[in-house]
C-alpha cells in the first residue's frame, strides 16, 4: 500500500482529523471522566490547567503508519492551527477546514472542495465535545510507562477501549511531564498496525489572521463545488 497520491491522502485525513482532535480536546477542555486512576486523572487536569488558557495553538506533527507482517512503513507530516473547537488541518497535499459550523476539505491536484455541515446533536458528528463523550463511554485508562526521550520524561497514559469489536487493542497518550503538553498519541491495532501522531513543534498564541478559519470561495474559481448536504 502507498500513500504517495493525494486519493490517498483524502481516506487518511479523516483519521487524522479525529487524532488531531483527540489531542485539540486534551488540551482545550476539561476532562469529566470518572478516575479510574488518580495519577492519570491528575496528569490529565494539569494538561488541561496548563494550555486552557492559550488563545491558539499551532502544531506541526509526523504522521507514522507501520504494519510489520504487512511490511508497511511511512511517514507523513503536517500541520495544524486551532482555536477553540475551529482548525486547519493541513496533510499530504489535502487542507481540511473546520469554521465551527461546516468542514472544507479541499483537494488541490482534483481541484475539488468537499462541504459539510456538522450536526451538533448527531452522535457520530467528529467534535471536540464528542470526543469528551467518546473517552467517558467506551474507554478504560490508567498510567503506563515513563519514558526518555531525548532528554525529555514522557508519561504515557493507556487508555483500552470497552467494545470487544474495536480493531485497536489499546491508545496511547503521551504527556511531556516538565511541559504538560501532548508528545504523541499511538494506537495499536489488534492485527498489529501502529499509527502513531508525533508532536514535532508546539506553539502558542500565534498571531492569526481574521480570515484564519474561514473558507473563501474566490479562492478557487476553477474548483468542483461538493456539497453533502
Amino acid at each position: 500500500m502507498k500513500l504517495s497520491n493525494q486519493e490517498s491522502a483524502k481516506n487518511y485525513l479523516n483519521g487524522i482529523s479525529q487524532k488531531v482532535i483527540v489531542i485539540t480536546t486534551l488540551l482545550l477542555f476539561s476532562f469529566s471522566i470518572q478516575a479510574q486512576d488518580k495519577k492519570a486523572k491528575q496528569l490529565l487536569d494539569e494538561v488541561t490547567a496548563k494550555v486552557k488558557s492559550y488563545s491558539n495553538i499551532t502544531i506541526d506533527f509526523k504522521y507514522s503508519l507501520n504494519n510489520a507482517k504487512e511490511n508497511i512503513n511511512q511517514d507523513s507530516k503536517g500541520n495544524v492551527i486551532m482555536k477553540g473547537n475551529q482548525y486547519v488541518l493541513s496533510f499530504m497535499g489535502v487542507t481540511k477546514v473546520f469554521d465551527g459550523k461546516k468542514t472544507y476539505t479541499i483537494v488541490p491536484e482534483d481541484e475539488e472542495i468537499t462541504i459539510s455541515t456538522v450536526n451538533d446533536k448527531d452522535d457520530n458528528a467528529i467534535t471536540p465535545s464528542k470526543m469528551l463523550t467518546f473517552f467517558n463511554s467506551g474507554y478504560k485508562y490508567e498510567m503506563d510507562i515513563l519514558q526518555n526521550v531525548k532528554g525529555r520524561k514522557i508519561q504515557y497514559i493507556k487508555l483500552v477501549s470497552t467494545n470487544p469489536k474495536d480493531s485497536r487493542k489499546e491508545v496511547l497518550l503521551g504527556i511531556d511531564v516538565q511541559t504538560k503538553h501532548i508528545y504523541n498519541l499511538i494506537e495499536v491495532g489488534k492485527k498489529g498496525t501502529k499509527t502513531t501522531l508525533t508532536v514535532n513543534s508546539f506553539k502558542t498564541n500565534q498571531p492569526l489572521s481574521k480570515n484564519q478559519f474561514t473558507f473563501v470561495g474566490s479562492k478557487y474559481p476553477n474548483y468542483y463545488i461538493n456539497k453533502l448536504d
